[in-house]
């Protein structure tokens, strides 16, 4: 049996049962909102497991489900090395949001990556410590600052509004997901031209760990049913 991680609630859920409704597969819960079973018709072999979408990456990578949908950005930022733990099946053409750098609109002159290590070094000269970062994406950010070579910037944890953290005091700029860019403009904040982390969609993927012993049909015969090319795990 073929385990299928989906998430279990919102936009992401209805987006994702369309995907496979549109490719002859039916996906359905079967229980309330509060209960977290499911049932699939039209692929033989195949379970539904409702899972959050934060929950999936870290499913995949115990082997505890063989297939998953969830966005590319949880991916990895959850998983180190990702690529050695998860194949990328399929982007699937919905969830689309960004990771982007933004620091308040009234920084005129910071416009860039550029300009944020040199306003990140002017800050750490007049205030003693480090330009602060919020976010909820730290693997993420951390290797992209790193790979840019901005220095004098510390990450501090944001759990709840992100873009609130600059108005409140606990950071000079933030590092999160917008797809609209709307909230961010409503904040008074503005994106640095060169700051886009990652581009996220949901994307199926499929489990190097899982036990695919005694599925290599059935697993190719769903590839094929998607349309998708036979994956090499």
């Amino acid at each position: 049996m073929i385990k299928l991680g989906v998430p279990s609630k919102g936009r992401l859920m209805e987006k994702t049962f369309d995907w496979f409704a549109e490719r002859g597969i039916t996906l359905k819960r079967t229980g309330s909102e509060r209960e977290y079973a499911g049932a699939v018709e039209g692929a033989e072999g195949v379970q539904l497991v409702l899972l959050s979408a934060g929950e999936i990456p870290r499913e995949l990578a115990a082997g505890r489900i063989h297939l998953g949908v969830t966005g590319s950005d949880l991916v990895r930022e959850k998983l180190a090395d990702w690529k050695s733990q998860v194949a990328d099946l399929a982007p699937m053409g919905f969830g689309h949001a960004d990771l982007i750098i933004a620091v308040p609109a009234c920084w005129s002159d910071v416009d860039s990556l550029e300009d944020l290590d040199a306003a990140a070094h002017r800050f750490r000269a007049t205030h003693g410590f480090r330009l602060r970062i919020a976010t909820k994406y730290h693997r993420l950010v951390r290797e992209f600052l790193t790979r840019e070579g901005v220095a004098d910037w510390q990450l501090v944890d944001s759990q709840g509004a992100t873009e609130g953290t600059i108005a409140n005091l606990t950071a000079e700029a933030v590092a999160d997901i917008t797809s609209s860019g709307e909230t961010l403009r409503a904040n008074h904040l503005k994106i640095l031209s060169d700051g886009l982390i990652h581009q996220s969609q949901a994307t199926l993927f499929a489990s190097r760990a899982a036990d695919w012993s005694g599925q290599e049909s059935r697993l190719a015969d769903l590839a094929k049913q998607l349309g998708l090319p036979a994956p090499t795990l």
